[in-house]
């Protein structure tokens, strides 16, 4: 089997022990050094070092270096001729935990994570909580007694933050949040700018010549997605020097909420629609923060015997009807780039390399023809 980069630095300085060149007490080159010899990373030879250690050939001394520990001399075997990663019982696994997934936003997230996950040489475990606050944190036990090196997360939507998740952050476990961010606390996280993504939709119905802009999202509740997309959509008003009518705002939708897909919260929602759109007959556009809630708009308007002509409604995220074409003007999230960031990021922390807080994924408008 091929050995991997880190394995060779292991096994050459293994090699260097034995024959004499490297005996107890002397120090090794730095990981700079190192990396440098064997034209790799610092990644690289940082973990090279560092499993060196886990085996106990090598003593590791903040600020002054690594030096071979003094039990072996030259001829004399270490604990361990292989570097623990490689054992077949060791657990490789990486978690991911998020409320839903699905075919306009998340599948080729996930796809893309578990990819990823497999260039590294991880096993990347799943478990979706449907939105449910304990069953996160139950999931999140789950995979620390699992013995998960890192955690992909997707936090639920809600006013509060998870307790557990909280915890793992100020232990500074291996953590990165995708498609959000917590505001305040420090942690990795991964996202689309939703920000500028809501506003490039606002301002393309305001260039379009409409006024009288709708928004239509779940509540934001503490969640970062949504409170920078209403502040996108606000913003754009502000930009064009235009009044915002803040009776356009319905941020009160609970029914695409993984919780309660199905449930009676999307007959409500389609009435609080359908009572919107009686009372204000001259609103014509609408900017939606979730496709499944655009195409809920859709279907309220046809219920009514309107048009859907008559109307402009722009999303995040989107799918082609069944002849491949779109079906609203939408931000498209490049799921593929942000789920490689995401694993990457993850498995840097895991090797003890310091990480960005904030990574932003750049979007894309496919506009509708």
């Amino acid at each position: 089997m091929e050995l991997h980069l880190y394995e060779q630095i292991y096994l050459y300085i293994i090699q260097e022990i034995k024959e004499g060149r490297l005996k107890a007490g002397d120090r090794l080159s730095s990981e700079k050094e190192l990396a440098e010899q064997f034209g790799v990373s610092r990644i690289t030879s940082k973990k090279a070092l560092e499993k060196l250690a886990d085996s106990g050939v090598i003593i590791r001394i903040q600020g002054k270096g690594s030096f071979v520990a003094d039990h072996l001399t030259a001829g004399q075997e270490p604990k361990s001729i292989s570097p623990p990663l490689v054992a077949d019982d060791e657990k490789r696994l990486l978690g991911f935990i998020t409320p839903n997934f699905s075919d306009e936003f998340g599948l080729k997230l996930l796809r893309s994570m578990e990819k990823q996950s497999a260039e590294h040489q991880y096993q990347l475990i799943i478990k979706r909580t449907s939105g449910d606050r304990e069953e996160e944190i139950r999931a999140i036990q789950l995979f620390i007694s699992l013995g998960v090196k890192g955690l992909l997360m997707t936090p639920i939507h809600g006013e509060h933050y998870n307790s557990e998740l909280l915890r793992l952050v100020f232990d500074q476990f291996p953590i990165v949040l995708v498609d959000r961010y917590l505001k305040g606390i420090p942690v990795c996280s991964v996202y689309t700018d939703n920000k500028k993504a809501s506003m490039d939709l606002t301002l393309h119905l305001i260039h379009k010549g409409h006024k009288k802009i709708a928004f239509l999202s779940p509540p934001e509740e503490n969640t970062s997605t949504l409170e920078e997309r209403l502040l996108g959509y606000t913003l754009a008003f502000t930009q064009e020097g235009m009044k915002l009518n803040k009776d356009y705002l319905i941020t009160n939708l609970r029914g695409t909420l993984p919780e309660n897909i199905g449930g009676e919260a999307r007959e409500k929602d389609k009435e609080t629609l359908r009572v919107f759109l009686e009372q204000h007959p001259n609103v014509k556009a609408f900017v939606v923060s979730e496709f499944l809630i655009a195409t809920m708009l859709a279907n309220v308007i046809h219920s009514m015997g309107k048009s859907l002509e008559e109307f402009e409604i722009v999303c995040f995220d989107s799918m082609d009807d069944y002849l491949g074409q779109t079906l609203f003007t939408h931000i498209e999230q490049d799921e593929k780039r942000m789920g490689e960031a995401a694993v990457n990021m993850l498995v840097s922390q895991i090797l003890g390399t310091a990480v960005p807080e904030r990574t932003i994924i750049e979007h894309r408008m496919i506009v509708k023809k």
